[in-house]
């Protein structure tokens, strides 16, 4: 079932939330730094390894780098349409918005702690490629080694900065349930070679 993986990376997100409200000032900060670096370490082998996957070729000659200036194009694209929209502005006003319906305007960190947290589960291929991966072929298992990444790093976000960080589901499940859509929409008229 297409979706199904953004559904259980936003439970999760929920769930890692709800722990760290629980656990509140009760995780060292020394624990904290010890889970980020060994779930930033991992983000960032999986990324890799998905990335070489595609992109170095093994042939009879050697190996051989494909789809390097799709990937530079896609980046300023990006980058162009990020600034295009004023993404920045759009999530911080977004994020007083939230403060104000949840009456938290005394939380004197709920913008740092949903714009953080939104930031680091949104932004990165995981995010992006587990969502078309879901979209395509109706296989969550990226994100949902996504979701057990997200679960721990937004309870380490929720018991540092406070409930803010839970807020993150909502821009993460708008982000890669559209891009799960959009690659169903896509995907009768997508050549293998293209995906």
């Amino acid at each position: 079932m297409p979706g199904l993986g953004t559904l259980i990376n936003g439970l999760a997100v929920i769930g890692g939330g709800l722990l760290g409200l629980i656990f509140r000032k009760g995780l060292p900060q020394r624990f904290q730094i010890t889970l980020m670096q060994a779930l930033g370490l991992s983000s960032i082998f999986i990324g890799i390894a998905g990335a070489l996957e595609k992109m170095l070729v093994i042939q009879a000659s050697g190996i051989c780098v494909q789809g390097t200036m799709l990937a530079v194009l896609s980046l300023a694209a990006g980058a162009l349409l990020g600034e295009g929209i004023n993404l920045e502005y759009r999530f911080e006003q977004f994020g007083s918005w939230l403060k104000k319906k949840t009456g938290s305007d005394e939380d004197d960190r709920f913008m740092e702690a949903f714009l953080t947290a939104s930031l680091t589960i949104c932004v990165g291929a995981m995010a992006i490629v587990g969502a078309l991966q879901d979209g395509l072929a109706a296989d969550p298992s990226l994100l949902i080694t996504k979701a057990v990444l997200d679960c721990l790093i937004i309870m380490i976000f929720t018991s540092a900065l406070g409930k803010g960080a839970i807020f993150s589901v909502i821009p993460l499940v708008l982000f890669q349930g559209s891009i799960t859509l959009l690659a169903q929409l896509i995907a009768p008229v997508l050549s293998d070679g293209m995906i």
